[in-house]
C-alpha cells in the first residue's frame, strides 16, 4: 500500500510541476490585441499561428485531471483502515510508561517549587 501511495503522491508532484510550467507558458487573453499592433510574430512561434494555445491548453487540462485523479486517490488510500487496527484514538492502544518506586522520586532530593509541594493524594 506505501508504494501505491508513494507513486501516487511521485504522479501529484509531477503534474503539479508540469502544470505550473505549462500555465506560465500561456498567454493571457489580453496579450492578443497587443498582436493586433504589430507587437506579436503569429507565424513565427513554435506551435504555428493559433496552435500553441490548443496545444497548452489541452495539456494542461490532461495534467489537471491527473493532478485530481492522484489528490482522489490519496485521499481514499489515506483514509483506509487495517481491519485490525482499533476503532478508537491511536492513543487507546499505546502501553502506560510504569516508573518504578524507588525511582520516581529520589529520597534526598529536595522540591524546587511550590507546585512540587502538594501532597498527592
Amino acid at each position: 500500500m506505501t508504494v501505491l501511495m508513494t507513486i501516487l503522491q511521485a504522479l501529484q508532484i509531477l503534474a503539479a510541476i508540469g502544470m505550473i510550467g505549462l500555465i506560465l507558458m500561456q498567454h493571457g487573453k489580453g496579450a492578443d490585441a497587443g498582436a493586433a499592433f504589430g507587437g506579436g510574430a503569429g507565424s513565427a512561434s513554435l506551435f504555428g499561428a493559433s496552435g500553441g494555445a490548443n496545444f497548452l491548453s489541452r495539456s494542461t487540462a490532461v495534467l489537471a485531471a491527473i493532478f485530481l485523479a492522484c489528490t482522489l486517490g490519496l485521499a481514499y488510500f489515506g483514509n483506509l483502515r487495517p481491519a485490525a487496527a482499533p476503532s478508537g484514538s491511536v492513543l487507546e492502544g499505546a502501553a502506560p510508561v510504569v516508573v518504578p518506586a524507588d525511582q520516581a522520586k529520589p529520597a534526598d532530593a529536595q522540591p524546587a517549587s511550590g507546585a512540587a509541594q502538594i501532597p498527592a493524594k
